[in-house]
């Protein structure tokens, strides 16, 4: 069993480089939203492809010129950072100036050219260092291969060290929430002894009362 597992992994290991995007259907009033947790200052390449279902094959072909995806983008603070209506294939960039989640929602732009039928998109998301085409870069700036293999190596770390700096924030975020939520369940315990402790000196000294008004003691 253990050897099994080792080779399920190992499989695992080598197909998921492969393994670049996926594709989700989509009707003509859904709206699909994807969240990615970005630290600050990262670029984000999101590519996509729609196609259309086509009843006669029982398959999808490429989609008419007329049908468009509108995309929006929104920050951990739920500000806008891109909507736009896009073709039915396109290439979107953007980067991040809050680090957090980021939202990525993506529906029709008409219900007017299809009615009831089915899209499939095709999405891609590229993030940091992923999303530099260095084939392009080494043209441009006339790279050798060393050169450009630095290049890479120096946006990894780079890209590592923003990862690193938006887990001490998720880490100091979650230590504020925790250290007031702690303070809350003590404020909160000591409200009720102080409560119990008002009702018991009420209930004695109605108690009280009651016995001398029957002149018990």
């Amino acid at each position: 069993m253990t050897l099994a597992k080792c080779v399920l992994a190992c499989c695992l290991l080598a197909v998921a480089p492969l393994c670049e995007g996926l594709y989700f259907h989509i009707g003509e009033t859904e709206r699909k939203c994807f969240i990615e947790e970005l630290p600050e200052e990262t670029t984000v390449i999101v590519n996509y492809k729609v196609e259309l279902y086509d009843p006669r094959s029982q398959g999808f072909m490429p989609s008419t010129p007329g049908i468009g995806m509108h995309v929006e983008v929104r920050d951990p603070d739920d500000k806008p950072v891109l909507s736009r209506v896009y073709s039915s294939e396109g290439r979107i960039s953007f980067t991040s100036h809050v680090a957090g989640e980021h939202v990525i929602c993506l529906y029709s732009n008409s219900t007017s050219w299809f009615s009831g039928a089915q899209l499939r998109v095709h999405l891609d998301i590229q993030v940091g260092e992923h999303a530099i085409d260095y084939a392009q870069v080494a043209q441009k700036e006339k790279l050798s291969e060393l050169q450009l293999r630095v290049r890479q190596l120096l946006d990894q770390v780079e890209q590592i060290t923003k990862e690193q700096n938006y887990q001490r924030y998720r880490e100091e975020r979650f230590r504020q929430t925790s250290e007031s939520t702690n303070q809350r369940v003590l404020w909160w315990s000591i409200g009720q002894t102080v409560i119990l402790l008002i009702m018991g000196a009420w209930q004695m000294r109605h108690l009280k009362s009651f016995f001398e008004a029957k002149k018990l003691v």
